[in-house]
């Protein structure tokens, strides 16, 4: 009998353990256990995937996994390398904690009788990140964007306020233009190719650039392929979806979709660019540049419409806009350094603002559900946890030294140096985000941490569920120790970009 390496099993296990708790949670009538079930599998999937991760990097390897043994042109696999493996493990714990400690938003705004359809599209959204990740082919790609989008939707109208049905509409509309693009180019991609599998679509893309067959429709299908990952990842000027569906959904569900969706469709598109187009041909058809020029606009519009918000969630929303522009700067350099710094910002930006909105979330429940930020003035008092939380979370995202966010930002300015082209560029306007980000984060962290001069309001400290306290805590001390001891994840990510060409 053939050795089973059950290492390899570990991708295919992940999201079938997440899509399989999907499927049995709309057995369980109470919310409170289909919670447990998904914080189950939530603890699972990170044993998993950090042993996963262990062995990758040990081995320095990649592997391939076939399922249904169907081999190319139309075979389905799975790929984890170590860059992979990272992002499993980042996607788990961030997921734990945001739904562990938003846990009390769910029940407050959830109503009871439909807790449980809630955590079924928080396993379908989990496990369709999982298989963005891990997926080496383009039909399985296309398939769990289709799924992601529609749990994706599910969790923005979960209140079923009128506020949020808007915010639903809107972020569908967007999304939906974004997945047409996908899936047009998907369909040109495969016609000229004849393959679905990532290895197989490469050799036939550098066959037909090396020819030049082909030349204009392969311009016109990475073009749509690229636009439709932009647009499901809100890079600006396709942004306008976010603002409206995140004040609008339950704070954790901002929390899961700013900190972790939006990086999927960013992960599938870095996949592509390395193991089907390469990052010559991607060059030659400059579709690069334009992503370069994209991310140095949103660097800038994003901070800029931040600014001039004057409520905690769209002011987040927007800034979320402006974080999706460094990561799309640093796949625009076209360097490996470019890419590693902006696979660690994925890394940085999952662990700060999904911690971000659940602060944001509890003062503003703490203010009496007022989201304007003139009156969560003291909030950081009546509510201590959750007003470090959120300074802690600023202070990163401006790029304060010892938080994770300094780090990105530094690697970024270093990864300018290896593309002399586009140097001052990438300066200019990382300095320019920068001072951008303080101009709005810290007038907001002054502000919850202002005492309270009316009479008619009040100061009182306010008691918070222990999940939420732990869950912000443990937020805090990755943002802290991934601001210092970030070398050993750096290693990783470069590993894993190295497997991935």
């Amino acid at each position: 009998m053939e050795h089973i390496n059950w290492i390899h099993n570990i991708p295919f296990f992940s999201i079938f353990l997440a899509m399989f708790c999907g499927i049995i949670t709309p057995l369980l009538k109470k919310g409170s256990i289909a919670r447990m079930v998904h914080t189950g599998m939530l603890c699972v999937v990170f044993c998993m995937s950090v042993l996963l991760l262990l062995n990758v990097y040990q081995n320095g390897e990649s592997f391939t996994f076939m399922m249904g043994h169907f081999p190319a042109p139309w075979g389905n696999e799975l790929r984890a390398g170590p860059l992979e493996a990272l992002m499993a493990v980042t996607f788990s714990a961030v997921m734990l904690l945001t739904t562990v400690g938003g846990a009390s938003f769910i029940a407050h705004d959830v109503v009871p009788e439909k807790q449980n359809f809630y955590y079924i599209m928080l396993n379908a959204l989990f496990g369709a990140m999982l298989a963005l990740t891990y997926t080496n082919d383009i039909f399985t790609a296309y398939v769990f964007i289709e799924i992601l989008t529609i749990a994706s939707c599910a969790l923005i109208m979960a209140k079923g306020t009128a506020q949020s049905m808007v915010g639903t509409t809107h972020y569908l509309v967007i999304s939906l233009l974004g997945s047409g693009m996908i899936l047009f180019g998907v369909s040109i991609l495969y016609s000229i190719t004849g393959q679905l599998l990532f290895p197989q679509m490469k050799e036939a893309i550098i066959q037909l650039v090396a020819s030049g067959q082909y030349t204009f429709p392969l311009l016109v299908v990475t073009g749509f392929v690229f636009i439709g990952l932009a647009i499901k990842s809100a890079l600006f000027p396709f942004h306008s979806m976010l603002p409206g569906a995140y004040q609008a959904a339950v704070p954790t569900s901002s929390g899961v979709l700013s900190g972790l969706v939006l990086k999927s469709y960013i992960l599938l598109g870095i996949k592509l660019i390395y193991s089907v187009f390469s990052v010559d041909v991607m060059l030659q058809l400059k579709i690069i540049d334009i992503l370069f020029v994209f991310g140095l606009a949103g660097m800038v519009m994003g901070s800029v419409y931040a600014m001039r918000e004057t409520r905690m969630k769209r002011m987040l929303a927007y800034s979320s806009v402006a974080q999706i522009g460094y990561i799309y700067m640093g796949i625009g350099m076209a360097s490996r350094i470019g890419m590693v710094a902006a696979c660690f910002h994925i890394l940085a930006h999952a662990v700060t603002k999904s911690m971000l909105f659940l602060c944001c979330g509890q003062m503003v429940e703490d203010s009496g559900g007022k989201e304007q930020i003139y009156y969560l003035r003291g909030a950081g008092f009546r509510n201590p946890l959750a007003g470090i939380g959120f300074t802690v979370g600023a202070l990163s995202m401006v790029g304060v030294p010892l938080f994770v966010g300094f780090i990105s930002k530094l690697y970024f300015a270093t990864a300018s140096v290896y593309a002399p082209g586009k140097m001052a560029a990438v300066l200019i306007v990382l300095g320019i985000s920068m001072v951008l980000n303080a101009l709005y984060f810290l007038p907001s962290v002054i502000a919850i941490w202002t005492p309270v001069k009316k009479e008619n309001e009040t100061q009182t400290r306010i008691s918070v569920s222990p999940a939420f306290g732990v869950c912000i805590v443990a937020f805090v001390f990755l943002n802290i120790m991934l601001g210092i001891y970030y070398r050993p994840f750096i290693r990783i990510i470069e590993m894993g970009i190295i497997l991935l060409q």
